[in-house]
């Protein structure tokens, strides 16, 4: 796991492109604090750096960037080619050289990145791709065609922003890097943060910067400084993926597809165990989590290292659950309770670590469970990916239901009824449904019932089940209200003409999260709370085989009778006994919203202060202010809504 940037820069001196790359990439050391290195062309201008993480082949032979053997290619390479060592089978008949009249293998070391330039030069740069299985960001400078070409992993777990500033072109891991060239301008995307407070993140292709734009996953970018108006250009496709998945549904028995689903996670997980470095896995004590600790244990020779954080707030807290799965499998656990205050202190780092307004709360206990890994280990498996692909968030189950009971009501009694669901706060609701849980089958009871009935009543006015799931993944429902001078951008939530044809809703529905909640939150928020701390982290679930197979199952296999991710807990089960992971589904947060009354208050009022508001010139105070008011009240919990601003805010004032 590395970081990356460049920048092209055709009137520039030598000393000033080696002064510029040495400047963007001193801000990455965090993603790679083992070495450094650049590599210029002065004559075309181009300046390729890396910051590196080192984890396959420890030794000089992986230094980056790195020049193919034929001297043809010249890449920086962040990420991991799990498959690399069968991709090197394939390449040995081409990479014969002749020694003393014998033939011998020419290999330098044994990094994917060779691996990776020696397909370049037998297959192309594209179809090397389209073999690779893994995550990955890259930037490669072809010097025949004087051509660099950006590529990102299909699903995203990697970043890539790039961007025109002038007559330079600029890439890199994190915004971090772009901001050091001198020719950055940083202009604030206004129309972009719309979508902020709107979802908690800004989803690709856009970036809190006017100009500047994240890689499309599954896409390569082919850029020649004489023409600007190139577009990514896509190699792997989710949308056709999921629907040449509904088209060739599965035909086995349940049996045989969690035995193939099995061995589908195993075949991902032994190639993600692959590493120089000590490894270990996050553990919750959920479904997914525990599915990858499961299989990892059993395709280890020794106990896996796993990892979990504790609070002593009841309704945040699995780490009693991820002890209990731990001591079962046998793995050799650490878990540390956090306090308030620890919790607290990652507040103020937040704005570097994320480097971009980011806004899912979860990012906190992320990123304390990454720094706990980090002091045992250098890679860390993740159990994230396995709700977008087997029906696990609750909302497929019941979006589903409610459109299905109400839709032939008409919309003003919908709406009427929507004022009297947001009569009592979401803590009166939380008490009656507390003492009428015992009533609710134990698939539907949730943890938050309170604010899940408010979402409800947001909802209920919508005229189409995609209105619905719109609905529920937005905070604030009028954003270029808020957002002065601001027009919010058209998405793949929003555009009917990017939507896949996969039938059903709730596939439907799973189809939106995959290709926008899981690489523009999900993986974002992974991504920049692992690494910095400089702990790599992969990601089982999200091998796009594994991908591919999911979207090949019926529905009956992840939803069935209110009990989501069906197929996984069956495999699951096989491992783990059932009642140490069967409980109502669990966010993984921390109290924002008492912490807003309490001790984040006065660090709030600063940030969202009317006047400072009115002199920064990017929001219209009021609607904040009534709801900053409602919420110190206790009348209503509006943590959300305030921590997409004050994300903002904090960001904006870390940039002074």
């Amino acid at each position: 796991m590395c970081g990356i940037a460049g920048c092209i820069d055709p009137l520039a001196r030598e000393e000033i492109l080696g002064k510029a790359i040495r400047s963007m990439i001193a801000p990455l050391r965090h993603r790679g604090p083992d070495d450094e290195g650049v590599w210029l062309d002065a004559g075309a201008g181009v300046a390729l750096g890396h910051r590196r993480l080192s984890v396959l082949d420890l030794s000089p032979a992986g230094h980056q960037p790195m020049i193919s053997a034929g001297g043809r290619y010249v890449v920086v390479f962040n990420g991991e080619a799990y498959n690399h060592l069968a991709m090197r089978d394939q390449l040995d008949p081409v990479r014969q050289g002749t020694v003393s009249g014998e033939k011998q293998l020419i290999w330098r070391g044994h990094s994917d990145t060779e691996t990776l330039l020696a397909g370049f030069e037998a297959w192309g740069i594209e179809e090397t791709i389209r073999r690779a299985v893994g995550m990955f960001a890259l930037a490669v400078w072809d010097k025949s065609s004087r051509k660099l070409t950006l590529v990102r992993d299909r699903l995203g777990e990697k970043p890539l922003y790039y961007g025109w500033q002038g007559n330079v072109f600029l890439f890199g891991s994190e915004l971090k890097a772009l901001r050091c060239h001198s020719e950055f301008r940083g202009e604030i995307n206004r129309d972009a943060l719309t979508l902020l407070l709107r979802h908690s993140y800004i989803p690709a292709p856009y970036s809190v910067y006017r100009d500047i734009y994240k890689l499309p996953p599954g896409t390569c970018l082919q850029v020649n400084p004489r023409e600007r108006n190139v577009q990514p250009v896509r190699y792997w496709s989710a949308r056709e993926n999921a629907e040449q998945g509904r088209l060739e549904q599965y035909v086995g028995t349940e049996e045989q597809a969690a035995t193939d689903l099995e061995e589908l996670m195993k075949q991902s997980i032994a190639g993600q165990m692959l590493a120089d470095v000590p490894l270990g896995a996050f553990l919750s004590g959920g479904v997914d989590s525990s599915t990858v600790v499961a299989l990892m244990q059993q395709l280890s020779p020794r106990p896996v290292r796993t990892f979990t954080i504790g609070f002593r707030e009841s309704a945040y807290d699995e780490a009693e659950h991820a002890r209990t799965v731990a001591r079962h499998l046998g793995t050799d656990h650490t878990e540390l309770y956090v306090t308030p205050k620890e919790t607290l202190a990652v507040i103020p780092k937040l704005p570097e670590l994320y480097d971009e307004p980011f806004a899912d709360s979860s990012q906190i206990p992320t990123h304390l469970v990454s720094n706990l890994a980090r002091q045992h280990v250098t890679v860390s498996l993740s159990g994230d990916g396995g709700d977008e692909l087997f029906g696990g968030y609750n909302r497929y189950s019941w979006a589903t239901e409610i459109w299905r009971k109400l839709k032939w009501l008409p919309r003003p009694l919908r709406s009427r009824l929507a004022g009297l669901l947001t009569t009592f706060p979401p803590a009166a609701w939380d008490v009656v449904l507390d003492r009428l849980g015992h009533l609710v089958p134990a698939g539907l009871r949730y943890s938050e019932s309170g604010l899940k009935v408010h979402k409800l009543a947001a909802i209920l006015a919508a005229q189409t089940p995609e209105e619905i799931y719109h609905g529920l993944v937005s905070h604030w429902k009028r954003p270029s209200d808020l957002v002065l001078g601001a027009k919010e951008p058209p998405t793949v939530l929003t555009d009917s003409q990017a939507w896949a044809g996969v039938g059903d809703f709730e596939h439907k529905m799973m189809y939106f999260d995959t290709v926008s909640y899981l690489p523009d939150d999900i993986l974002v928020k992974l991504d920049r709370a692992a690494m910095g701390v400089s702990l790599e982290t992969r990601v089982p679930f999200l091998d796009h085989r594994l991908v591919e197979f999911a979207w090949r199952l019926p529905l009956r296999f992840k939803v069935r009778n209110g009990v989501t991710k069906w197929l996984l807990r069956k495999a699951l089960y096989r491992h783990v006994p059932r009642e140490l992971i069967e409980r109502p589904k669990m966010g993984f947060g921390v109290p924002i919203d008492s912490w807003l009354r309490g001790p984040l208050k006065h660090w709030a009022e600063s940030l969202l202060d009317r006047n400072r508001l009115l002199r920064e010139g990017y929001f219209n105070p009021a609607p904040i202010q009534q709801k900053w008011e409602e919420h110190l009240s206790g009348r209503r919990n509006w943590q959300y809504y305030l921590w997409d601003v004050l994300m903002f805010q904090a960001w904006l004032e870390h940039q002074k």
